[in-house]
């Protein structure tokens, strides 16, 4: 798929800035608003129309797929740090306002993590940080590598070949979450077929709603059976919450929902790391004859590899705000960010399309910044780590089975990822 068959449509320029009314005095110069589809891409290519968008500028205006009206995407990295770190940008403000967005279905429930502000953002994270220190992932650690294991010498017993996301890359973050939320062994294929759905852009707005109802349904009966637990899972330490009135059920069940849809993640952005090392033989000989250094290459994969598709959750400008370029961003407007796109910013990363293993400092936005930092990101990390170190030392001869380009990719997805990965040995 080539840039000039996916470049941004520019369209006339819209009497409103989204739903916030006319643009102000000042801002007749507004950049033209980009219409940016939902692509299938395949492989770990840089999407093209963020590409073109971040040549365009630093700061852009884009229509997604679903919601209503534009938005301000902000491309350099100052800038994706300015939008998440300050408090005149809202995300609460976005739960009145259907804005432009990647996802069919928009419907934000209280008590979630990703929609707060501050002080609302501490007061909800309070009783579940617990279960997410480093602490805990070091207590966690015996049992995630036992898990992992066991799951390994299933590969290995049956032998060449295997399916790396079907044996391993799904089934060990899906268990070790829902161990760390406290999901039992009965309920937790159910519950896994629910967060795919809702990470799914296929199915439409009534899949998704249909697998939302019954996972948070099944989040609220879970909730409510553990208010007098002493466990330090996620749901007893939710439950326990609400039973001291410290979050309200609603809250605590939005609290979850997120942390159990989370570990879909790991497995796709895994699954990108060990296809690049997988066809990258100076990559994969780095990582086998340096383990004690894995460390830094593994943040110089998290920071280059296109996790998404498109951009993530939007905010709303509270005040007037002027960007790092003189751009104004008028009280009301949404203003989206890319993560993508500031771990590409070459003010930051020099020649940031190259994978450097060596990259000192790497001070990457692949976890997020600001208040809504990823809450899993300890958790996310370790299992990256386990993964890939497992895989390597167990699987010594680990290579592809197929052609690099006969590799099947997700498609109609938010989170990009192979959908398999067939290796041999």
């Amino acid at each position: 798929m080539t840039t000039e068959s996916t470049a941004p449509t520019s369209t006339p320029e819209p009497t409103e800035p989204g739903t916030a009314g006319p643009l102000p005095p000042g801002c007749e110069a507004a950049p033209p608003v980009r219409d940016w589809p939902a692509l299938e891409l395949a492989g770990t290519d840089f999407d093209p129309v963020l590409a073109d968008l971040m040549r365009e500028g630093p700061v852009t205006r884009i229509r997604l797929p679903h919601g209503e009206g534009w938005a301000w995407l902000a491309t350099r990295y100052e800038d994706v740090r300015t939008v998440t770190n300050d408090p005149r940008f809202s995300r609460a403000e976005v739960t009145r306002r259907q804005v432009t967005r990647l996802a069919p279905h928009f419907k934000p429930r209280p008590g979630s993590l990703a929609w707060a502000d501050q002080p609302d953002h501490n007061r909800l994270r309070k009783p579940l940080a617990g279960a997410f220190t480093v602490g805990a992932m070091k207590r966690l650690r015996p049992r995630a590598q036992g898990i992992l294991d066991a799951l390994v010498d299933g590969v290995l017993r049956d032998g060449p070949p295997a399916d790396l996301v079907e044996r391993v890359l799904e089934p060990f973050p899906i268990t070790v979450v829902s161990e760390v939320m406290g999901v039992p062994e009965a309920d937790r294929e159910r519950v896994h077929a629910w967060t795919r759905q809702i990470i799914s852009t296929s199915g439409g707005a009534e899949a998704a709603e249909t697998a939302k109802q019954r996972l948070y349904g099944w989040i609220t009966e879970t909730v409510r059976a553990r208010a007098g637990s002493t466990g330090e899972d996620v749901y007893s330490l939710l439950g326990a919450a609400v039973a001291r009135a410290e979050i309200g059920e609603e809250e605590a069940v939005g609290l979850a929902g997120p942390l159990q849809i989370g570990g879909e993640a790991v497995t796709h952005n895994c699954g990108q790391m060990l296809f690049l090392m997988l066809t990258r033989p100076e990559l994969m000989a780095r990582m086998r004859e340096r383990p004690a250094e894995r460390g830094p290459v593994l943040d110089e994969l998290l920071r280059w590899i296109p996790h998404r598709s498109t951009v993530g959750l939007a905010r709303i400008a509270l005040q007037d705000v002027e960007l790092s370029d003189g751009t104004r961003i008028p009280a009301g407007d949404p203003v989206y960010v890319s993560y993508l796109a500031g771990n590409r910013d070459p003010a930051v990363f020099p020649d940031p399309d190259r994978i450097l293993p060596d990259r000192d400092p790497n001070p990457h936005l692949a976890f997020g910044h600001g208040t809504h930092y990823c809450t899993g990101a300890v958790l996310a990390r370790l299992q990256t780590e386990l993964l890939v170190d497992t895989l390597l030392e167990r699987l010594p001869e680990l290579r592809l089975a197929v052609p690099a380009e006969d590799v099947e990719w997700r498609r109609r997805t938010m989170i990009r990822g192979p959908r398999t990965l067939p290796v041999t040995w």
